[in-house]
């Protein structure tokens, strides 16, 4: 039985392990220290940019804050009194109606209280910022882990590590692919392949594919010397929350050699001294065939070089065939293989 060699548009991927990482990170901890008086999210739930997630006891620095714009209202006063005094002798001192020493006293007053006034400001915003520190609420929107403290507890500033946030949608997937690939992801990279395109598939950790295409991101800045291999990035959405910080996928890129193919299916092929061979029919008579294989898309196998369209071959009981040999023709045909 022979079968019609015939080209087709093929499509197939390059398969790589990857790592699923958030955009965006961060491990939460207090400003300030004090005793978590709250905590106001649901662990491993999703938050909202801004909103409130722990509390720390707010009444000290309440006081310290309240404290301080009593001060600058203070400062501002003296600042008023000192003005004035300078003023008055300073027309006096144009009467010469005073000594000089009581307007340079009145000036140098009058800078102290300007310097006392911007000291008591200083104080009064680090005060705010010790308040508002106090109230802890997420930077951006995102999963959040498990809370390590409890209500409670005392958190030291800078070093009580409270949870961690990430960003669930969109994510990331990492890979990590050979130098000789660079050029072909620096194009993909120059023709801005959308979330729209096939070009990037991920294979979740059961072995189903997951339903979105996913658009190249970023190119690490540098090859690694020592495995020449450099991280790219590939972004995807994630409104379902399928993807997961850390998880293990298979990332599928397309192919650069995709395209229209020669496609014949595997069992007409031999292999021979590490040689792909096919038997040509050619006026009935069979000629071994050298062929260049391509990928192997299952039952079929795309042939890069040494056939052509309509070229005839040997399909079945190739052990009966030789060089040379006289055969009858009888056309076979079979479904297409596809993309």
């Amino acid at each position: 039985m022979t079968y019609t060699a015939r080209s087709e548009n093929v499509v197939f991927y390059n398969t790589y392990p990857a790592t699923v990482a958030a955009l965006n990170e961060v491990a939460l901890h207090s400003e300030v220290n004090g005793y978590l008086t709250g905590v106001y999210f649901r662990e491993g739930g999703h938050v909202n940019k801004g909103q409130k997630l722990y509390e720390i006891d707010r009444r000290k620095y309440q006081a310290a804050w309240d404290a301080a714009k009593a001060n600058v209202g203070i400062a501002g006063s003296n600042l008023e009194k000192a003005q004035r005094d300078a003023d008055r002798y300073q027309k006096l001192d144009e009467q010469n109606a005073i000594a000089g020493q009581i307007l340079d006293d009145a000036r140098t007053a009058l800078e102290n209280a300007k310097m006392q006034l911007k000291l008591a400001e200083a104080n009064l915003l680090n005060a705010e910022t010790d308040y508002n520190y106090s109230l802890i609420t997420a930077p951006f929107s995102g999963l959040i882990g498990f809370s390590n403290v409890k209500p409670g507890a005392f958190v030291a500033a800078g070093q009580t590590l409270l949870t961690t946030l990430s960003s669930d949608d969109p994510v990331g997937v990492d890979f990590n692919i050979g130098q000789e690939s660079l050029p072909y992801f620096l194009k993909l990279q120059q023709d801005k392949i959308t979330e729209e395109d096939s070009t990037f598939k991920v294979m979740l950790p059961d072995n189903s594919e997951y339903e979105h295409f996913g658009r190249l991101s970023v190119i690490d800045r540098a090859i690694d010397p020592f495995t020449g291999t450099i991280r790219i990035r590939v972004v995807f959405r994630n409104s379902g929350g399928n993807l997961r910080p850390g998880m293990n996928s298979k990332i599928m890129v397309m192919d650069e050699n995709s395209g229209r193919h020669v496609v014949i299916p595997v069992r007409a092929t031999v292999e021979q001294m590490s040689e792909n061979l096919v038997y040509l029919v050619e006026d009935n008579k069979v000629s071994q065939r050298k062929i260049i294989p391509g990928p192997n898309l299952g039952e079929y196998l795309v042939v890069e070089d040494g056939l052509t369209d309509g070229d005839t071959i040997v399909l079945d009981g190739l052990q009966n065939v030789r060089q040379g040999s006289i055969v009858s023709v009888e056309a076979h045909t079979e479904a297409k293989a596809g993309s």
